[in-house]
């Protein structure tokens, strides 16, 4: 079976310098890799294949069959880094906790490895008969969460 380590290396070597970072990467007992990258800006196609074709320079398939796969963070799937929570700020998100509540709101704030969501909600004020709408600050653990990612509406 290939070495998760030695995937990490080889992709992290072609990473330097450049504004991409890991998401993830899978290793399969039948040897099929699957790596995740992502940008700020999104992922282009382009630097997925060169990405995959230094992989392919790095590792010999002479000592070890596999399958590679190389692709971008989907659009819409869970964070899975903290760099992918920062990119993020500004933006509209869904935290599903993990008492099950879901939470949407704008994600605010990153701080290590907890974050910040600001919703819109109805708060009763002394004084006044009616609640009034205001923002309400959620503070999230990152470990601590079923998921949270990007909502993008169509």
């Amino acid at each position: 079976m290939i070495d998760k380590n030695v995937v990490r290396e080889i992709v992290e070597q072609w990473l330097k310098d450049k504004e991409y970072f890991l998401v993830d990467i899978e290793v399969s007992t039948d040897d099929r890799i699957v790596v995740e990258i992502d940008h700020a800006d999104g992922v282009w196609i382009e630097d997925c294949v060169a990405l995959s074709k230094f992989v392919e320079e790095n590792l010999s398939r002479d000592e070890q069959d596999y399958e590679l796969e190389v692709g971008s963070a989907g659009l819409g799937q869970p964070f899975k880094v903290a760099q992918q929570y920062v990119n993020h700020i500004g933006k509209e998100v869904e935290v599903l906790a993990a008492d099950g509540k879901k939470t949407q709101g704008i994600l605010t704030a990153v701080d290590g490895t907890s974050f910040t969501v600001t919703t819109q909600e109805k708060v009763k004020v002394e004084g006044k008969k009616r609640p009034v709408v205001e923002d309400v600050e959620h503070t999230f653990d990152m470990k601590a969460v079923k998921h949270c990612k990007y909502l993008f509406h169509v």
